[in-house]
């Protein structure tokens, strides 16, 4: 009888440590982990992290820009800044005549990252343009965490929208398109059936006509 109860009592055990092993297992496999930085990456809809090189000059592009388009593009970014004159800064800064003003300082006190304070230079057309196409790759170590505009016309869109609004910096003149090339030579056909035009034209030419022949004497 003490032999049964022994092994009742085993079996018991036994079922107790296989119960408490698959609650450890579980909760190591569904343990949530906190990110190494607060917030999550936005990643553009056209294309994520990164962007995308335009053919077409920048000036070009800011030249063709659509300011309200550009209004539509900034929805993007209303969840972290203000765009209005005295706006307060959020996630980001306010954007308030940022074009042309100087990288990593200002804006109302933000606390800005050491990237960008050691960035230098001013917010030109060129580094809106580099900074919203990647901010990880214009300045390492940004606290953005926005993925970037992988479309060069919505990046020119969102810019001379963003100039509309208290900035005005005149846009640069679009560059001229590249001159055509001379007019094209002759192709090589053409140039071998020229000599051979000409050559029958002269044996098509209509040779004399033979003299009548003499009316035989009678």
């Amino acid at each position: 009888m003490d032999n049964r109860n022994n092994t009742i009592a085993g079996w018991v055990l036994f079922a107790g440590i296989c119960a408490l092993g698959l609650s450890i297992g579980s909760g190591m496999l569904n343990a949530s982990h906190n990110p190494e930085k607060p917030g999550f990456p936005i990643e553009d809809a056209e294309g994520g992290e990164g962007a995308g090189k335009s053919a077409v000059p920048l000036p070009n592009l800011l030249a063709a820009a659509d300011v309200e388009k550009g209004k539509a593009v900034f929805a993007k970014c209303a969840a972290c800044h203000t765009d209005t004159q005295g706006g307060a800064n959020g996630i980001g800064p306010n954007l308030y005549a940022v074009v042309g003003d100087e990288i990593g300082h200002g804006r109302g006190g933000f606390a800005f990252s050491d990237a960008l304070k050691s960035h230098g230079g001013t917010w030109t057309f060129e580094n809106l343009d580099s900074w919203l196409a990647s901010p990880r790759k214009f300045a390492n170590g940004t606290k953005m965490s926005f993925a970037g505009l992988s479309s060069p016309e919505d990046r020119a869109n969102l810019i001379v929208y963003l100039n509309t609004m208290g900035s005005n910096v005149p846009l640069p003149a679009a560059e001229a398109a590249p001159a055509g090339d001379a007019a094209a030579a002759p192709a090589e056909g053409d140039k071998a059936a020229a000599p051979a035009a000409a050559e029958g034209a002269e044996k098509g030419a209509a040779a004399p006509a033979p003299a009548a022949p003499a009316e035989a004497k009678k």
